[in-house]
């Protein structure tokens, strides 16, 4: 009785396609009615269950079969715990076997636990061996291009490799490979190739023909949300508005792209100037299973999000709270970009969203709790800046920095040089006109991050052009050694070659030789510059603000409409002229001085012209006894003052006349 069925199942299984998985499983579940310990039959129906994406089914069955079954069946026991969201227990099966199945298995584990680096050493290992199975080739491109952008995404960008940053030929032709290429420039800021590329990905998928209406409008969804966020990004807000309209959220497959849309339709809408309204609408998103989960990037954004639109909805207490929690749980101190910017936020639910010197009364006890929140003294040193006092703040980052300096453990001197806090502190010193400290801070950075696997390009770069500033050998030494150390990296970095140029270029000229011919020409540099025009242009001059410009040219249009306009003429009435006012006549200059002191008085008489003789203004005062020494030494004239006045009057008499 039983060989009928398991015969049927055989010829089942060789005529099986994907659209028969009920079948199959239909038919071994009748094998195994009669038959329990079949395991052909257990295998057949442990498979079927996964292609009809019953995987907790599929693990139930796993378990009956016993550990027979389990040790025949460990790819499709580690795939089904992969996909119900129970890493670690997929991440053991896969270590027990040597199947190329079990390797792809474990690159998707390694993917979804956030061990990108692991899940493109894998991805790498497979792509090095052709494999047996069709189109394999194809998938491993995909899926390494989604791990290397997972890794931009995550801030290891430097563990692309640079042939891989390139999308190439082969990533064009397929609409995932060029989707996953533009999530890759994306992540590292290059949105205009990242925009580029998703028209691509969305054009090819649009094209296919084996895909239904359906089935490609499921695929073009997430890419238009991609290039809604793109638009966004870029300032283009009728692109992005364009494209908003043109999404319906419900339509899309996957609920945490779902979520993310919904997120960026909400970031990207008009304030509105009801909050409640739009924390609402935040929550009405769907919930996620723990197999659905967003990587930890896109949750710590959507976190964010949440305490935003708390605060924006008057939720201080609620804000300061959570968040001061979640900094508790986390190591002190570190520049994970989440936890700094729970610490910007904790700042802002316990100051109610104050800034200035009301802000800073309230923040400033915070730092006496949390000496070392990255967030909180990065928040200070901006209100500081705010309110015109950048000396404040530099000596508080200095003090943070020298804290951690001083430390014994490795994680405080990564923080204590984390190219970003280098970054607050330089700009503080060129705001305060101190050039000295910068190229000093810019060396050490560097020293110590030469010392180490993990280095920033961009901090050699800068450390490197800062000493080339100096006439010091010793400093054009170490410039050359940071730029030779960004060649390693990149060979043909042309900015780094020109580095190491100038570097060399004064003190060992023969090293560098060889290196002049790939940098460009100077007359080629020149050719399009009219040197006669700069010559006429004159000097440069800064732009002056608009502000200015305005106030500047009111003034000079008021100070020439007051030249065109004539003098006002004051009216006199006529009951304060004069008698003998005659209106042409000119007006005389000494009018309002006494008469004596007129240029045109003349005294009369004999004692008018004595008394003018004895006036003392703008003459010499003769005291008693003075002698006067006369211009051609004719001798000298004795003056003295009479006795008593008027000896020659006569008395008159008393009383009346």
């Amino acid at each position: 009785m039983a060989s009928n069925p398991i015969a049927a199942l055989s010829s089942l299984l060789k005529a099986a396609s994907i659209d028969d998985d009920e079948e199959l499983l239909k038919a071994a579940n009748a094998v195994l009615k009669s038959s329990k310990n079949n395991f052909d039959a257990l295998h057949t129906r442990v498979v079927a269950l996964l292609k009809l994406d019953r995987f907790e089914d599929a693990l139930r069955a796993l378990d009956d079969g016993g550990d027979k079954l389990a040790e025949r069946c460990i790819l499709e026991k580690a795939y089904a715990h992969y996909k119900v969201g129970q890493l670690e227990e997929a991440r053991i099966l896969v270590t027990k076997g040597g199947m190329r199945g079990l390797s792809h298995v474990a690159a998707q584990v390694a993917y979804r636990a956030e061990r990108f680096e692991d899940a493109a050493k894998i991805y790498e290992e497979l792509s090095a061996t052709e494999g047996p199975i069709d189109g394999e080739e194809n998938d491993l491109r995909i899926n390494s291009a989604a791990t290397d952008a997972q890794l931009e995404w995550q801030g290891d960008g430097e563990k692309v490799g640079q042939d891989r940053k390139k999308p190439s030929r082969e990533d064009l032709e397929a609409f995932e490979t060029s989707y996953n290429a533009a999530c890759g420039c994306i992540a590292r800021g290059d949105l205009n190739a990242g925009r580029v590329l998703l028209k691509r990905a969305r054009d090819l998928c649009e094209a296919l023909d084996e895909l239904s209406y359906k089935e490609k409008h499921a695929e073009v969804l997430p890419i238009m949300v991609q290039q809604a966020y793109v638009f966004t990004k870029m300032g283009k807000l009728a692109e992005a508005e364009a494209l908003e309209k043109m999404i319906n959220i419900a339509d899309v497959p996957e609920p945490p792209t779902k979520v993310i849309a919904q997120n960026n339709s909400l970031a990207a809408a008009p304030k509105t100037d009801n909050p409640f309204l739009t924390e609402r609408i935040f929550d009405s998103a769907p919930t996620l299973t723990h197999g659905e989960k967003h990587f930890e990037h896109q949750a710590s954004i959507l976190r964010r999000n949440r305490y935003a639109i708390d605060l924006q909805s008057m939720k201080y207490s609620g804000v300061a709270y959570h968040t001061a929690c979640a900094i508790a749980k986390s190591p002190k101190p570190t520049i994970s970009p989440f936890v700094g910017t729970l610490g910007v936020l904790n700042a802002a639910g316990t100051a109610k969203c104050e800034s200035g010197k009301a802000g800073l009364k309230q923040i400033l006890p915070l730092l006496e709790k949390r000496p070392n929140d990255v967030g909180l003294i990065l928040v200070i040193v901006q209100l500081y800046v705010l309110t015109n006092n950048p000396a404040q703040a530099t000596e508080l980052l200095e003090t943070f920095l020298r804290r951690l300096e001083e430390s014994t453990t490795s994680t405080d001197h990564d923080v204590r040089f984390a190219p970003g806090l280098i970054a607050v502190l330089v700009s503080l010193y060129r705001l305060s006109g101190r050039k000295a400290p910068i190229k000093q801070e810019l060396g050490k950075a560097a020293s110590y991050w030469r010392r180490k696997s993990k280095s920033s390009p961009t901090l050699l770069l800068s450390a490197g052009t800062s000493l080339l500033e100096s006439s010091d050998a010793r400093d054009l030494r170490v410039a050359g050694e940071m730029f030779t150390s960004l060649r390693s990296k990149d060979p043909n970095d042309r900015t780094a070659i020109a580095g190491c140029v100038a570097s060399y270029a004064t003190t060992d000229l023969p090293k560098v030789a060889s290196e002049l011919d790939k940098l460009t020409l100077v007359s080629r540099l020149i050719s399009g510059v009219d040197a006669a025009a700069l010559e006429d242009a004159g000097v440069p001059y800064l732009p002056t603000p608009p502000a200015q410009v305005a106030s500047k040219k009111r003034a000079a249009e008021s100070s020439e409409k007051e030249k065109e306009k004539p003098a006002k003429v004051r009216k006199i009435r006529k009951s304060k002229m004069p008698k003998d006012f005659e209106e042409d006549r000119k007006m005389d200059p000494e009018r309002w001085l006494p008469l004596r002191d007129r240029s045109t008085y003349r005294p009369k008489g004999k004692k008018g012209k004595k008394k003018a003789a004895d006036l003392t203004q703008g003459g010499v005062v003769k005291e008693e006894g003075e002698s006067l020494e006369l211009a051609g030494g004719a001798g000298t004239v004795k003056v003295e003052k009479s006795a008593g006045g008027g000896g020659n009057k006569k008395k008159g008499k008393k009383g009346k006349k």
